[in-house]
């Protein structure tokens, strides 16, 4: 069994609903690890655990990266990003 991009979307889910912001960056990592594509929903998930985590350096830096992985932010990652600060 190998994760794949459903199975991370799913723990990413799971961690920013149980504010477990640590995690979901851990996932983002492993994705990247696993050589898997990043996508703008994955990101703006772990945005959000971070804006739950109160970890709002963090989410915004999250932002920042995004123009590096050629991901274009939506409503959901801005407005992710906004309620974190």
């Amino acid at each position: 069994w190998l994760p794949n991009v459903t199975t991370y979307s799913a723990l990413l889910s799971a961690f920013e609903k149980g504010n477990q912001w640590p995690m979901a960056l851990e996932v983002l990592r492993e994705m990247k690890m696993d050589r898997l594509e990043l996508s703008i929903i994955t990101c703006s998930a772990a945005i959000s655990a971070c804006e739950k985590g109160h970890q709002w350096t963090l989410g915004i830096a999250l932002l920042h990266q995004l123009e590096g992985l050629m991901l274009e932010p939506n409503t959901i990652t801005f407005n992710a990003a906004i309620s974190a600060c």
